[in-house]
Protein backbone atom coordinates (compact mmCIF):
# COMPACT_ATOMS: atom_id res chain seq x y z
CA UNK A 1 0.00 0.00 0.00
CA UNK A 2 1.71 3.63 -1.20
CA UNK A 3 2.03 6.37 1.51
CA UNK A 4 -0.78 8.33 -0.63
CA UNK A 5 -3.35 5.07 0.07
CA UNK A 6 -2.50 4.54 3.53
CA UNK A 7 -3.23 8.57 3.99
CA UNK A 8 -6.15 7.82 2.23
CA UNK A 9 -7.26 4.81 4.58
CA UNK A 10 -6.31 7.28 7.49
CA UNK A 11 -8.49 9.72 6.29
CA UNK A 12 -11.41 7.31 6.02
CA UNK A 13 -11.45 5.93 9.22
CA UNK A 14 -10.89 9.62 10.81
CA UNK A 15 -13.91 10.51 8.67
CA UNK A 16 -16.06 7.35 9.47
CA UNK A 17 -15.29 7.83 13.22
CA UNK A 18 -16.24 11.55 13.75
CA UNK A 19 -19.68 10.46 12.33
CA UNK A 20 -20.52 9.37 15.28
CA UNK A 21 -19.39 12.55 17.20
CA UNK A 22 -21.17 14.41 14.97
CA UNK A 23 -24.46 12.10 15.57
CA UNK A 24 -23.73 13.29 18.85
CA UNK A 25 -23.82 16.72 18.56
CA UNK A 26 -27.35 16.95 16.15
CA UNK A 27 -29.68 14.12 17.09
CA UNK A 28 -30.83 16.06 20.20
CA UNK A 29 -31.49 19.54 18.82
CA UNK A 30 -32.76 18.18 15.24
CA UNK A 31 -34.10 14.35 15.89
CA UNK A 32 -33.09 11.29 14.45
CA UNK A 33 -35.00 11.56 11.33
CA UNK A 34 -34.45 15.18 10.42
CA UNK A 35 -30.65 14.70 11.13
CA UNK A 36 -30.58 11.35 8.47
CA UNK A 37 -32.57 12.75 6.06
CA UNK A 38 -30.00 16.34 6.70
CA UNK A 39 -26.91 13.37 6.06
CA UNK A 40 -28.31 11.81 2.62
CA UNK A 41 -29.55 15.22 1.31
CA UNK A 42 -26.27 16.62 1.85
CA UNK A 43 -24.30 14.15 0.68
CA UNK A 44 -26.35 13.20 -2.50
CA UNK A 45 -25.92 17.07 -3.33
CA UNK A 46 -21.79 16.63 -3.10
CA UNK A 47 -22.27 13.26 -5.11
CA UNK A 48 -24.61 13.47 -7.90
CA UNK A 49 -22.57 16.50 -9.50
CA UNK A 50 -19.79 13.97 -9.41
CA UNK A 51 -21.67 11.40 -10.65
CA UNK A 52 -22.02 13.45 -13.69
CA UNK A 53 -19.13 14.69 -14.16
CA UNK A 54 -17.73 11.19 -14.34
CA UNK A 55 -20.49 10.28 -17.29
CA UNK A 56 -21.95 7.70 -14.82
CA UNK A 57 -25.38 8.88 -14.78
CA UNK A 58 -26.93 6.68 -17.52
CA UNK A 59 -25.70 3.50 -15.14
CA UNK A 60 -27.79 5.59 -12.14
CA UNK A 61 -30.99 5.57 -14.32
CA UNK A 62 -30.70 1.84 -15.62
CA UNK A 63 -30.11 0.90 -12.09
CA UNK A 64 -32.08 2.69 -10.18
CA UNK A 65 -35.16 0.47 -8.68
CA UNK A 66 -31.84 -2.08 -7.58
CA UNK A 67 -29.98 0.82 -6.42
CA UNK A 68 -33.24 2.42 -4.41
CA UNK A 69 -33.55 -0.73 -2.33
CA UNK A 70 -30.04 -1.23 -1.60
CA UNK A 71 -30.09 2.28 -0.80
CA UNK A 72 -33.08 2.02 1.66
CA UNK A 73 -31.53 -0.76 3.02
CA UNK A 74 -28.26 0.37 3.47
CA UNK A 75 -28.75 4.17 4.43
CA UNK A 76 -32.28 4.98 5.40
CA UNK A 77 -32.61 2.86 8.41
CA UNK A 78 -28.95 2.44 9.67
CA UNK A 79 -28.82 6.53 9.41
CA UNK A 80 -31.91 6.87 11.57
CA UNK A 81 -31.07 4.41 13.74
CA UNK A 82 -27.87 5.16 14.97
CA UNK A 83 -29.06 8.60 15.42
CA UNK A 84 -31.27 7.34 17.84
CA UNK A 85 -28.27 5.60 19.79
CA UNK A 86 -26.69 8.70 19.31
CA UNK A 87 -29.21 10.06 21.73
CA UNK A 88 -28.23 7.55 25.10
CA UNK A 89 -24.62 5.78 23.65
CA UNK A 90 -21.13 7.19 23.57
CA UNK A 91 -19.36 7.80 20.30
CA UNK A 92 -16.52 4.89 20.82
CA UNK A 93 -19.55 2.57 22.01
CA UNK A 94 -21.41 2.98 18.65
CA UNK A 95 -18.44 2.84 16.45
CA UNK A 96 -17.59 -0.51 18.19
CA UNK A 97 -20.73 -1.82 17.48
CA UNK A 98 -20.71 -0.61 14.06
CA UNK A 99 -17.51 -2.20 13.81
CA UNK A 100 -19.69 -5.77 13.58
CA UNK A 101 -21.05 -5.04 10.07
CA UNK A 102 -19.04 -7.48 8.42
CA UNK A 103 -19.78 -10.21 10.97
CA UNK A 104 -23.53 -9.44 10.00
CA UNK A 105 -23.14 -9.78 6.57
CA UNK A 106 -21.57 -13.33 6.78
CA UNK A 107 -24.41 -14.64 9.12
CA UNK A 108 -27.16 -13.26 6.74
CA UNK A 109 -25.43 -14.53 3.60
CA UNK A 110 -25.02 -18.14 5.64
CA UNK A 111 -28.92 -18.21 6.99
CA UNK A 112 -30.38 -16.65 3.98
CA UNK A 113 -28.66 -17.26 1.21
CA UNK A 114 -27.25 -20.45 2.30
CA UNK A 115 -23.52 -19.54 1.88
CA UNK A 116 -20.71 -21.93 2.93
CA UNK A 117 -18.71 -21.08 5.75
CA UNK A 118 -14.93 -22.09 6.63
CA UNK A 119 -14.85 -23.04 10.77
CA UNK A 120 -12.43 -20.12 11.36
CA UNK A 121 -15.84 -17.92 10.01
CA UNK A 122 -18.03 -19.67 12.37
CA UNK A 123 -15.42 -19.45 14.77
CA UNK A 124 -15.30 -15.67 14.45
CA UNK A 125 -19.13 -15.21 14.13
CA UNK A 126 -19.45 -16.87 18.21
CA UNK A 127 -16.57 -14.29 18.91
CA UNK A 128 -17.99 -11.24 17.64
CA UNK A 129 -21.82 -12.29 19.06
CA UNK A 130 -19.95 -13.10 22.67
CA UNK A 131 -18.59 -9.25 22.45
CA UNK A 132 -21.80 -8.08 21.24
CA UNK A 133 -23.91 -9.58 24.25
CA UNK A 134 -20.63 -9.08 26.90
CA UNK A 135 -20.76 -5.02 25.97
CA UNK A 136 -24.53 -5.05 26.01
CA UNK A 137 -24.57 -6.80 29.27
CA UNK A 138 -23.09 -3.50 30.84
CA UNK A 139 -25.75 -0.98 29.49
CA UNK A 140 -26.46 -0.17 32.95
CA UNK A 141 -22.93 1.70 33.28
CA UNK A 142 -23.92 3.66 30.00
CA UNK A 143 -25.21 7.90 30.15
CA UNK A 144 -28.67 8.39 30.55
CA UNK A 145 -30.47 8.86 27.43
CA UNK A 146 -31.92 12.52 25.99
CA UNK A 147 -35.24 12.26 24.26
CA UNK A 148 -36.67 9.08 26.36
CA UNK A 149 -34.25 7.13 24.59
CA UNK A 150 -32.58 4.33 26.94
CA UNK A 151 -29.06 2.59 26.34
CA UNK A 152 -30.69 -0.39 26.01
CA UNK A 153 -32.77 0.81 23.00
CA UNK A 154 -29.70 2.67 21.81
CA UNK A 155 -27.94 -0.79 21.98
CA UNK A 156 -30.93 -2.80 19.93
CA UNK A 157 -30.98 0.51 17.09
CA UNK A 158 -27.06 0.02 16.87
CA UNK A 159 -27.30 -3.78 16.65
CA UNK A 160 -30.21 -3.31 13.88
CA UNK A 161 -28.39 -1.02 12.03
CA UNK A 162 -25.70 -3.19 11.36
CA UNK A 163 -27.92 -5.77 10.81
CA UNK A 164 -29.64 -4.14 7.76
CA UNK A 165 -25.97 -2.87 6.60
CA UNK A 166 -25.35 -6.77 6.41
CA UNK A 167 -28.28 -7.19 4.52
CA UNK A 168 -27.43 -3.99 2.20
CA UNK A 169 -23.78 -5.74 1.50
CA UNK A 170 -25.74 -8.99 0.49
CA UNK A 171 -27.94 -7.46 -2.07
CA UNK A 172 -25.57 -5.12 -3.51
CA UNK A 173 -23.06 -8.03 -3.96
CA UNK A 174 -25.74 -9.62 -5.59
CA UNK A 175 -27.45 -7.06 -7.55
CA UNK A 176 -24.99 -4.38 -8.56
CA UNK A 177 -21.84 -6.00 -9.41
CA UNK A 178 -22.17 -4.32 -12.93
CA UNK A 179 -23.32 -0.75 -11.23
CA UNK A 180 -20.37 1.91 -11.23
CA UNK A 181 -19.55 2.10 -7.38
CA UNK A 182 -20.44 6.02 -7.23
CA UNK A 183 -23.94 5.29 -8.93
CA UNK A 184 -24.40 3.46 -6.16
CA UNK A 185 -23.09 5.86 -3.31
CA UNK A 186 -24.91 9.31 -5.10
CA UNK A 187 -28.20 6.50 -6.03
CA UNK A 188 -28.63 5.08 -2.77
CA UNK A 189 -28.35 8.75 -0.94
CA UNK A 190 -30.71 10.24 -3.02
CA UNK A 191 -32.95 7.53 -2.65
CA UNK A 192 -33.33 8.08 1.06
CA UNK A 193 -33.29 11.35 0.77
CA UNK A 194 -36.91 11.22 -1.03
CA UNK A 195 -38.16 8.67 1.75
CA UNK A 196 -36.86 10.67 4.51
CA UNK A 197 -38.15 13.98 3.44
CA UNK A 198 -41.77 14.00 4.22
CA UNK A 199 -41.11 12.29 7.83
CA UNK A 200 -38.32 14.80 8.34
CA UNK A 201 -40.85 17.63 7.52
CA UNK A 202 -43.24 15.91 10.22
CA UNK A 203 -40.80 15.26 12.64
CA UNK A 204 -38.68 18.77 12.10
CA UNK A 205 -37.75 20.00 15.68
CA UNK A 206 -40.40 22.92 16.60
CA UNK A 207 -37.11 24.97 18.42
CA UNK A 208 -34.58 26.61 16.00
CA UNK A 209 -31.55 23.86 15.97
CA UNK A 210 -28.38 25.74 17.37
CA UNK A 211 -25.14 26.63 14.81
CA UNK A 212 -23.30 23.98 16.65
CA UNK A 213 -26.17 21.50 15.35
CA UNK A 214 -25.94 23.01 12.19
CA UNK A 215 -22.78 22.33 11.51
CA UNK A 216 -22.36 19.35 13.26
CA UNK A 217 -25.12 18.11 10.46
CA UNK A 218 -23.38 19.71 7.23
CA UNK A 219 -19.96 17.80 8.57
CA UNK A 220 -21.78 14.81 8.84
CA UNK A 221 -23.27 15.23 5.34
CA UNK A 222 -20.60 16.59 3.22
CA UNK A 223 -17.34 15.27 4.90
CA UNK A 224 -18.19 11.86 6.54
CA UNK A 225 -20.85 10.95 4.26
CA UNK A 226 -19.77 12.36 0.53
CA UNK A 227 -16.61 12.58 0.79
CA UNK A 228 -16.30 9.60 2.79
CA UNK A 229 -17.67 7.62 -0.26
CA UNK A 230 -15.44 9.14 -2.89
CA UNK A 231 -12.49 7.91 -0.39
CA UNK A 232 -13.72 4.54 -0.27
CA UNK A 233 -14.46 3.71 -3.69
CA UNK A 234 -11.14 5.47 -4.56
CA UNK A 235 -9.04 3.27 -2.59
CA UNK A 236 -11.76 0.16 -3.56
CA UNK A 237 -10.49 0.64 -7.08
CA UNK A 238 -6.75 0.97 -6.20
CA UNK A 239 -5.86 -1.29 -3.58
CA UNK A 240 -8.79 -3.94 -3.63
CA UNK A 241 -11.97 -4.94 -1.28
CA UNK A 242 -9.95 -6.95 1.12
CA UNK A 243 -7.45 -3.89 2.25
CA UNK A 244 -10.30 -1.18 1.85
CA UNK A 245 -12.70 -2.89 4.45
CA UNK A 246 -9.81 -3.08 6.71
CA UNK A 247 -10.68 0.28 7.68
CA UNK A 248 -13.61 -0.99 9.84
CA UNK A 249 -10.67 -1.86 11.90
CA UNK A 250 -9.82 1.84 12.88
CA UNK A 251 -12.83 3.65 13.26
CA UNK A 252 -13.52 2.45 16.73
CA UNK A 253 -10.07 4.21 17.33
CA UNK A 254 -11.51 7.39 15.88
CA UNK A 255 -14.31 7.61 17.27
CA UNK A 256 -13.06 6.99 20.72
CA UNK A 257 -10.57 9.08 20.37
CA UNK A 258 -12.69 12.01 19.31
CA UNK A 259 -15.68 11.38 21.45
CA UNK A 260 -13.02 11.51 24.38
CA UNK A 261 -11.56 15.12 23.23
CA UNK A 262 -14.84 16.89 22.18
CA UNK A 263 -17.31 15.22 24.71
CA UNK A 264 -14.95 13.76 27.50
CA UNK A 265 -16.32 10.33 26.61
CA UNK A 266 -13.18 8.27 28.14
CA UNK A 267 -13.58 4.67 27.01
CA UNK A 268 -13.95 2.37 29.89
CA UNK A 269 -11.34 -1.03 30.19
CA UNK A 270 -14.59 -3.07 29.44
CA UNK A 271 -15.22 -1.14 26.12
CA UNK A 272 -11.67 -2.11 25.10
CA UNK A 273 -12.21 -5.02 25.77
CA UNK A 274 -15.22 -5.92 24.13
CA UNK A 275 -13.61 -3.98 21.32
CA UNK A 276 -11.09 -6.41 20.95
CA UNK A 277 -13.24 -9.30 20.89
CA UNK A 278 -15.65 -8.03 18.55
CA UNK A 279 -12.83 -6.76 16.03
CA UNK A 280 -11.05 -10.59 16.29
CA UNK A 281 -14.70 -11.49 15.71
CA UNK A 282 -15.24 -9.72 12.85
CA UNK A 283 -11.53 -10.44 11.39
CA UNK A 284 -12.55 -13.75 11.21
CA UNK A 285 -15.66 -13.91 9.77
CA UNK A 286 -15.07 -11.47 6.65
CA UNK A 287 -11.90 -13.25 5.99
CA UNK A 288 -9.96 -10.65 6.98
CA UNK A 289 -7.70 -12.58 9.19
CA UNK A 290 -7.75 -15.94 8.91
CA UNK A 291 -5.97 -18.66 11.75
CA UNK A 292 -1.80 -19.57 10.09
CA UNK A 293 -2.21 -23.30 8.52
CA UNK A 294 -0.34 -25.68 10.18
CA UNK A 295 3.02 -26.83 9.07
CA UNK A 296 3.42 -30.74 8.79
CA UNK A 297 5.69 -32.05 10.55
CA UNK A 298 9.39 -32.87 9.81
CA UNK A 299 10.33 -36.26 10.59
Amino acid sequence: MSRRDLFDLLLLAALWGASFLFMRLGADEFGPVALAFLRVAGASALLLPWLLWRGEGPALRQHWPAVAVVGWVNSTGPFVLFAVASLALTAGLMAVFNATAPLWAALIGWVVWREKLARTQILGLLIGLAGVIGLSWGKADLHAGALGVSPALGIAACVGATLLYGLGANLARRQLQAVPPMAVAAGSQMASALVLGLPAWWWWPTTPPSLRAWAAAALLALACTGLAYVLFFRLMARVGATRAISVTFLIPAFAMGWGALFLGEWPTVAMLCGCAVILLGTALAARVWRWPARRPEIT
